[in-house]
């Protein structure tokens, strides 16, 4: 998805199907929350500009990465969604608590998206520091809530 250059905002948006009349569930891990604000931030903003209306975003939190499968259980139940991007930033830290939670919520997204058969977005940044969480959510490496929107406008195409 994203460049070379390593930017996730830089990528290729040829050929978007039209989203004017979709909607979208955004929701938010509120840990890490200066992380996650800045990639949600970013998906809603790339969401904007590629003609999503305002009124068409559902944006919602919850308290940490590993709701975020429930989360979007919930959003992808509505009839009223057309897909769900989940925002989260889990930082390896001392312990090995992101192994366990990355994996279960990326397993329990994927079952999500199975389940109702609608994209359902793994943007939840997985870095070794803090520092490189920021260079991911706007910093020198771009914002992966860009690169979330723009996978979850491109899945829409395959419908």
């Amino acid at each position: 998805m994203a460049s070379a250059d390593k930017n996730l905002s830089v990528f290729s948006t040829g050929g978007l199907p039209d989203v004017s009349h979709k909607r979208f569930a955004v929701l938010v891990a509120e840990w890490n929350e200066e992380i996650t604000g800045a990639l949600a931030e970013g998906a809603v903003n790339t969401l904007l500009k590629h003609g999503v209306l305002p009124e068409n975003i559902v944006k919602r939190a919850v308290p940490g990465s590993y709701e975020l499968s429930f989360g979007a259980q919930v959003m992808a139940q509505r009839p009223d969604i057309d897909a769900v991007i989940a925002i989260g930033c889990v930082i390896q830290g001392e312990t090995r608590h992101n192994d366990y939670i990355n994996n279960a919520v990326a397993q329990g997204l994927t079952q999500v998206a199975l389940k109702y058969n609608k994209p359902v977005i793994f943007g939840v940044l997985t870095p070794n520091t803090h520092q490189q969480a920021l260079d991911r959510a706007g910093g020198i490496h771009g914002n992966k809530g860009d690169e979330a929107a723009i996978t979850a406008i491109k899945m829409l195409g395959l419908h």
